[in-house]
């Protein structure tokens, strides 16, 4: 479609989603198919999420608060920030988008781990942004030493994604600070935090906390893994408050719907929600860390929800014989890592039956 498409455009290879449950079903002709493919909360939604969602439909037909007010405040609260530190977007994906749309030009570079997060390659190509990445050090982890070091001029911002998604691999508080030292306070180092909820390390550090100190970092977070609301978009960011009022330049107005404002201060409400899903993301971790070697597969040490399983094998095959037993995983060769799946914590019997699955597979 050249002249009308622009190069980099026409080159983009769009994001790839986990396969839907209907069409698995569809497709293999089966029922009861289980999808661990998308690291989607296996409880569900908060049931007061739910509810608020109910009584926000009422109101659908009228636009919602454009500044998104009280969601704001409800979430500056509960993160320990003041409101104007606060940007929402409809689902971190939005705000990766807003960020570079906003503090990049097509001159500059971005700077970014390969075999990670996709979304942040996507991106950054579909904005016409050049993009640098360095390889993962050995155990699929960020070489935070070679990203400072590929740090040049061109260089306007850095993604980090810490727990890290696909390998659920994560870094310290020393190695954070140590990589914000290292890079010019000119280059905005954007942490996406997505599965901070679930991790279980004292050494590991949210830029939530670490912000203040370094005004040119930026966390992202979302509700659609501890909170379960995946199917509505809503994720937030955090950041020196002057930086936010230029994002909200760049933001649409209207970017969140009235059910989403609700549901997500609804779900802020819900504690209870959140240690269930907690607890249960804890005991199926510690079942795949137990039965999945068993099979002949490593894993990372995942700090998410979710396993990175190295099959020694071409995992594609792998992930054909899961869907035909009726799961859905997810295979990584898109990242690069074609000998691995990501799968999802699900519920006990989820994870019991993906096992049992892998198992008649790799036997």
């Amino acid at each position: 479609m050249r002249p009308l498409v622009p190069p980099y455009v026409e080159t983009l290879k769009a994001y790839v989603p986990g396969k839907p449950i209907e069409e698995t079903e569809r497709e293999y002709g089966l029922k009861g198919v289980i999808k661990l493919a998308s690291n989607e909360n296996p409880l569900g939604p908060s049931p007061r999420a739910v509810e608020a969602m109910k009584q926000a439909a009422a109101s659908v037909h009228l636009y919602p608060d454009a500044t998104s007010f009280h969601l704001v405040r409800r979430l500056a609260g509960h993160l320990g920030v003041k409101p104007e530190e606060v940007v929402l977007g409809s689902g971190s994906n939005e705000l990766i988008e807003l960020l570079i749309r906003t503090f990049t030009t097509p001159e500059e570079e971005i700077l970014l781990c390969q075999g990670s997060f996709p979304a942040y390659r996507i991106s950054a190509q579909a904005h016409g942004r050049p993009f640098v990445e360095v390889p993962m050090r050995e155990g699929f982890r960020y070489d935070l030493v070679a990203m400072a070091r590929a740090v040049t001029p061109r260089t306007r911002m850095v993604f980090l994604a810490n727990p890290d998604n696909p390998t659920g691999t994560t870094f310290g508080r020393k190695d954070l600070e140590t990589f914000l030292a290292a890079v010019p306070k000119d280059v905005l180092v954007v942490h996406d935090e997505a599965y901070a909820e679930f991790v279980d390390w004292p050494d590991y550090a949210s830029a939530v906390e670490l912000f203040r100190a370094h005004p040119n970092l930026v966390a992202l977070r979302t509700f659609s893994k501890i909170h379960g609301l995946a199917g509505i978009r809503l994720g937030c960011a955090v950041m020196d408050a002057k930086l936010a009022g230029y994002v909200h330049r760049t933001r649409m107005p209207f970017n969140l719907t009235v059910v989403a404002q609700a549901a997500g201060m609804a779900a802020l409400d819900d504690a209870e929600h959140v240690r269930r899903t907690r607890e249960n993301n804890q005991a199926g971790l510690r079942y795949y860390e137990r039965e999945l070697p068993k099979l002949g597969v490593t894993l990372t040490e995942s700090h998410a929800n979710f396993v990175f399983v190295d099959c020694h094998r071409p995992a594609a095959a792998v992930y054909e014989q899961m869907l035909r037993r009726g799961v859905i995983v997810r295979p990584m060769a898109g990242n690069g890592h074609p000998t691995c799946l990501r799968i999802s914590v699900g519920t006990p019997s989820e994870n019991e039956r993906c096992v049992a699955a892998l198992k008649e597979i790799l036997s």
